[in-house]
């Protein structure tokens, strides 16, 4: 069995950065967040911040707080017999529990922190869905109320916190990864 690493945290820690260096040394890449737009698709609604959070919350209303576990457990499982795999966007404690139910062992939660100030200026500058202020900070209170976002975050098995360089960013996941695969 090969390992699978869960990263999580609030927008704008670095989630993305992370899940990228990991598949830049080999991990396959399974984003949660895939699900939301291609729902959205089906139902030809527009991706934007409003109706992605409608969609998370109606797929978690119609399968239950594990949603986006029980949709991509196939895939992952199917991954993770070959490869390494990290997961992009695990947000509520009921997708971990599925999770650590099913692989045990072979996943562990990473949690990336940042300052709410240089979150909230990251997801303002980023190319793709910035946010303004008062936008992120309603998809925070939406996630931690609504989609059962803390769990997994106080739960994590290490921390990253990321208010600084890419360099130190890196230097700590590979800090982490030569502590899980001893």
């Amino acid at each position: 069995m090969n390992k699978i690493i869960a990263i999580v945290g609030m927008c704008g820690v670095g989630k993305s950065v992370a899940c990228e260096f990991l598949e830049n040394i080999g991990y396959q890449k399974v984003y949660f967040g895939g699900v939301t737009m291609e729902k959205l698709k089906e139902e030809g609604l527009e991706v934007t911040p409003l109706n992605e959070k409608m969609m998370r919350e109606k797929l978690r209303r119609e399968l239950g707080m594990g949603a986006y576990a029980k949709v991509l457990l196939p895939k992952i499982k199917e991954l993770s017999e070959t490869s390494n795999v990290v997961l992009d966007g695990l947000y509520s404690w009921d997708e971990l529990k599925i999770l650590k139910e099913e692989f045990s062992e072979d996943i562990i939660v990473i949690c990336v922190i940042a300052d709410r100030t240089l979150r909230y200026e990251r997801l303002a500058k980023r190319d793709i869905r910035p946010f303004t202020n008062e936008e992120a900070n309603q998809r925070d209170i939406a996630e931690i109320e609504n989609l059962a976002k803390g769990g997994p975050i106080a739960y994590a098995d290490y921390y990253i916190l990321n208010n600084g360089s890419v360099e130190d960013f890196e230097v700590r996941l590979n800090e982490i990864l030569n502590n899980f695969y001893m």
